[in-house]
């Protein structure tokens, strides 16, 4: 027969001998005991009470671990920081730039004392004048050792001084812009302030010191000059300068000299060489650092040989080999000297010109 705790049929066969040794494999461990929903009451109890035999034991509740208690804690105090800066310090946007000012130009013609001086060799022009050791294109536009200021750093000095470089070469050293063409190069690197003033500059040039073409850059008549040689001579300085906590100011002072014939003659035609002194002050607040972009605030320019008679404003017209002015200017004014000339048209020092 078979023992209490096996079927009436006896143990199955191929089933492990031993009805202990079905659960071997069970463990009945103190946590799995913790863990059970249903408890059975003791015999003591269910005397006393008449309870059922068996009783529904609560969840445990399991507590969340510490990790994941500190990190809760950290993200309330986060966001509690965040909401306390946002209401003692609300975010302030940039303040208000100020604009730009409009660019103030003055342009002098320079009229020569006798004929303006010329022959077919240009080389020979440029050895026998003041422009002889000058250099040619940009290299005569050299940066400057940049050094940084109390609020500005270097590069951005450096950015400062070569969007002037950039500017000083674009407007009086690229033959598209001279020969009265392209000024689109010239205008990208202009504040977006001065634009409007640019624009009516060209649309409606006046001689009111504020919308003169060529004090914005240099561009001869194509009607009466095209270029003998497409190497301009340049000598010069720029110059940085802290102004103030937000301003950095570049001063250029470049002398140009230009190798012209009269438009439309052959490579025969006496050259005659044209001088142009430009005087640039510059003004980069951090945006115009960033944009790579300027204030153009002054433009002092000089420029000769030219007639006192002819208007300068629109075109540089000017008078070329063996012509003569139809009247001068109050004083000799030498445009390679730093002196600044005062009257609003001078006359042309005979040491400023080829000695033929």
């Amino acid at each position: 027969m078979g023992g209490p705790g096996d079927p009436p049929e006896g143990t199955p066969e191929g089933a492990p001998g031993g009805g202990e040794d079905e659960y071997r494999s069970v463990v009945f461990d103190e946590s799995f005991v913790r863990a059970a929903r249903l408890q059975e009451y003791s015999a003591q109890e269910r005397i006393a009470d008449h309870a059922p035999a068996v009783r529904r034991r609560p969840p445990l509740r399991r507590g969340l671990s510490r990790q994941a208690l500190v990190l809760v804690l950290l993200i309330a105090v986060a966001f509690g920081t965040a909401i306390y800066m946002g209401v003692r310090h609300p975010y302030q946007g940039p303040a208000a730039r100020e604009p730009a000012e409009p660019l103030r130009m003055t342009v002098i013609p320079l009229a020569p004392e006798g004929r303006v001086p010329g022959t077919a060799d240009t080389a020979y022009l440029y050895a026998h004048s003041p422009a002889a050791q000058f250099k040619t294109g940009a290299e005569g536009v050299p940066l400057p050792p940049s050094r940084r200021t109390a609020h500005f750093s270097d590069s951005q000095v450096v950015t400062a001084l070569s969007t002037a470089k950039d500017y000083v070469v674009r407007s009086a050293l690229d033959p598209d812009v001279i020969t009265g063409g392209e000024i689109r190069a010239v205008r990208v690197l202009l504040d977006p302030d001065q634009l409007d003033q640019f624009d009516q500059s060209f649309a409606r040039p006046t001689a009111d010191g504020r919308h003169a073409p060529t004090g914005w850059l240099v561009r001869f008549d194509p009607s009466r000059a095209e270029l003998a040689d497409r190497r301009v001579r340049v000598q010069g300085t720029l110059q940085a300068a802290e102004t103030d906590a937000s301003t950095l100011e570049v001063t250029a002072d470049h002398t140009f000299v230009y190798a012209l014939r009269p438009a439309g003659a052959g490579d025969e035609a006496a050259v005659s060489l044209f001088t142009v002194r430009r005087e640039l002050q510059f003004r980069f607040d951090r945006d115009d650092l960033r944009l790579h972009q300027a204030q153009l605030v002054v433009s002092y320019v000089q420029a000769g040989p030219l007639s006192c008679a002819e208007d300068s404003t629109h075109h540089l017209r000017p008078l070329l080999a063996g012509q003569t002015a139809k009247e001068g200017g109050p004083a000799g004014t030498d445009p390679y000297a730093t002196g600044s000339a005062t009257a609003l048209c001078g006359s042309l020092a005979t040491s400023a010109q080829p000695k033929v």
